[in-house]
Formats: C-alpha cells, structure tokens, sequence
C-alpha cells in the first residue's frame, strides 16, 4: 500500500532559552545558555547546584488556580505548547474531523514533582495516608495526552510513549505512522518534563550523569569537549502539528516541512551505557534512511543527542562516520542541549522545532561551550562550534538516544510538491 505523506504545519515551545517557538530559536541561533542556579528548591547541599529551568513560568498566566493546582508542571507545559502549535496552524477546530485527529505525546518521566511532594508530605505526616485525590492523576505520564485530547475534543488515538530521553521522538514516529496509515489526519505530537526536583537532581547525581561544573554553570554543558563532565538537566515541552499533506493543502496551511521518515533501535548492551561502537545509533539512523527512501549523501544537518557524556559523544560520532562515511565531513553537526541542558523525554520534541526552524531560516544552531579539542573524536566533523552556520538545509536529521538502550531518528526534509 502506498504511504500517506506527513507534514508540520504548526509548532509550539516553551524551553528554558525561550518561552515560545520563535523566542526559543532566538536563543538558538545566538548561542544563548539556559543554565543556571536552581531556584525551584535550595541546592546547595546538592553535588549540582544548578540546571535549564523554565524561565518566568507562572500557571496562573495560563490557568485558572484551581485547574493548576489539578496539574503537574509537566501537564501544565504540555498544555501551553500544544495550544501554541494550535494558534500556529490556524487550524479551524469547527471544520474538523475530531474522530480523525489525535494527540500523541512523549515524557519520559512524567510527573515527578507531585510524587516527590505527596511521599515527602506521607512521611512529613507520621506516615499517615492522606493523599491528595489528584495525586494519582497528576503523576502518571499518560495524563498530559489525555488532558490535550479533552481540551481540544481530540477523539482519535490518543497515548504517551515512554522510552526514557527517546519519548518524544518515539511519538512523532508513531504520531507520523498512524496518519501515513490512514487512522488520523491530523495529530498534536511533542514531549514534556519538568524533573529539575531534588529528586531529579539527586538521581542523576548519585549515578554521575550529570555535570557538577557549580562555579560556571552557563559553560557545563560542553557536548564533544575534551573537558565534559555530563549533562546538565533541563526541562520545558515543545508540540508539532502533524497533518496530512492533502488535508493540510486542502486547507491553505502553511507547511514547514514534510516528516519523512523514522527509525527505531535498542543498543541491547546496558542498561545506561551507549554501546561503545555506536551500534545502536548507527541502526537507527540507518533504519531512518530507509523509511525516508533517502540516501545519506541528501542530509545537510544532523541535530545529535550529544549529551555532554564521556561515553556517549563518542559513540555517536563513530556511528555518524559509519553510515555517512565520507559525506559525514560535508555535514552539518550540531547539539543544542548546550543550550538547553537535556530535557530527558521532551528532548526530542525541542529538537524537531529546532530543525524545522533551522531549514526555515537556512541557518544551522551551533554547539556552544567549546574549548577545548577532543582527541577520542574526528575533529575533522563539522561540529558547528560556538557559533551558527548559514546553510542552505534540505533535510535534516535528528538523533535522540535513552536510558535502557532506546534509540530514536526523525528525518524532516523541505517540502517538494
């Protein structure tokens, strides 16, 4: 059966660089660092002290108290993006077919601000069980979607992936197949997380992951420097409006650009590890390439994971040079979590606007925060350094990789009619 084509015709964004879509690109392409103290609890007996927190957030702008207090900050950003990828499509919600438009989304975590406050409060309480009556319905990772879909009378598939950094890529694939197959027209597609709580900064620091660079926070996240330490956390949300092509011209949208292709893969090899040769990355951009029927030489820009891991810089720029091969020094490489810090399982979702706007604007983010060369790399890569490229991009690439060995390729590509 042939395939039906998938294309963007709205985006939203709330990232701790910009508050908005265009806001955020702003930062992109000036190189601006969302990293910081922390200011949502006293970090200070934290071995980070710092993070890519939401600037300026408050619900009440947004919703009334009540409702906010109903909802975890991942839901409440959730919301606000999918309502500015509403806004962005023009969509008419009177002329649609609401049994045929769905809301697929991603977070890897879910909400762990409202789990972390009802188990401090039980234990705070001599373990007496008095439980909000929300708690359940606030925490669980599903209800971001479910609140999306009811806002909008969204009718058709509607569920949260969860494929820990993965997710939000995870559901643009799903979100791009259910409409190339013919179950929706139209879907709101993204991720959200808001995990910059004591406990998530006390997780990821008691297994290292993330950067304890406290006396220059603006500078540690240094993905492909010598010097990286590990991430930094981030958190906000980003949504696209994926429509049907015919269903979109049909309707005058304007189009970003077409979502062609996706690719899955499990490194299979630890469970927080990358594999060390980049066998994972390198099937999953490999299995993107084939569903995109596009050959490696027609990329222009990969947007990669590039975390500011030890490990996982490294195998990733192995399984770049794998299946590029030589065209891999022609490419545009970039990874804005050096701006952003790593937004767990809404990475992908902040990542897919940062390539649409990168083709819109023909200009590629940089990789901030570089220093220093790194030898265990090919620093003959086009790694986009410090400061933003002009390029001409067709297609663009966009890797995003998981705790548990996920790994997650979007491929979107300049609309030819």
């Amino acid at each position: 059966m042939s395939l039906r084509r998938v294309v963007v015709t709205g985006i939203g964004a709330l990232t701790p660089i910009g508050s908005n879509a265009n806001d955020y690109w702003d930062g992109l392409k000036n190189g601006v660092s969302g990293a910081a103290r922390i200011t949502r609890f006293d970090p200070e007996k934290f071995r980070t002290q710092f993070a890519c927190e939401v600037k300026n957030f408050n619900a009440e702008d947004h919703f009334d108290r009540k409702e906010a207090r109903k909802m975890d900050p991942f839901t409440q950003y959730a919301l606000v993006v999918a309502d500015e990828a509403i806004q962005d499509s023009k969509l008419d919600l009177n002329a649609i077919d609401h049994d045929r438009a769905g809301v697929i989304w991603g977070s890897g975590i879910g909400g762990l601000w409202t789990f972390q406050e009802e188990v401090k409060s039980y234990a705070n309480n001599d373990n007496t069980p008095r439980f909000n009556p929300f708690f359940i319905p606030k925490m669980i990772a599903d209800i971001s979607a479910g609140y999306i879909s009811i806002k909008y009378s969204f009718r058709g598939p509607n569920f949260v992936t969860v494929s820990a950094c993965a997710s939000a890529t995870n559901a643009l694939i799903d979100a791009m197949n259910y409409i190339r197959l013919g179950h929706m027209d139209i879907a709101i597609s993204g991720g959200s997380e808001a995990a910059v709580t004591e406990a998530g900064i006390g997780g990821f620091n008691a297994m290292k992951a993330l950067s304890e660079r406290n006396d220059s926070p603006q500078t540690a996240s240094r993905p492909f420097d010598k010097d990286r330490d590990g991430f930094v956390l981030g958190e906000g949300a980003a949504a696209l409006i994926l429509e049907e092509y015919e269903h979109a011209k049909a309707r005058g949208a304007k189009i970003y650009a077409e979502l062609i292709g996706g690719g899955m893969s499990a490194d299979a090899y630890h469970i927080t590890a990358p594999h060390p040769e980049g066998l994972g990355a390198t099937n999953v951009m490999k299995n993107a390439l084939r569903d995109a029927n596009i050959k490696p030489e027609e990329v222009d820009y990969i947007n990669v994971h590039g975390t500011s891991t030890p490990l996982g810089d490294v195998s990733e720029t192995l399984a770049i040079k794998k299946i590029f091969g030589e065209h891999a020094y022609k490419l545009n490489i970039s990874s804005t979590k050096s701006m952003t810090g790593h937004l767990l399982g809404a990475a992908g979702a902040i990542e897919a606007v940062a390539c649409v706007k990168a083709k819109e604007n023909s200009l590629v983010p940089p990789t901030i925060n570089h220093f220093t060369d790194d030898d265990q790399l090919d620093n003959k890569l086009n790694l986009t350094f410090n400061k933003a490229q002009e390029r001409n991009i067709r297609v663009a690439l966009s890797n995003t990789f998981g705790f548990g060995g996920h790994n997650t390729s979007i491929i979107f590509r300049k609309l030819e009619e």
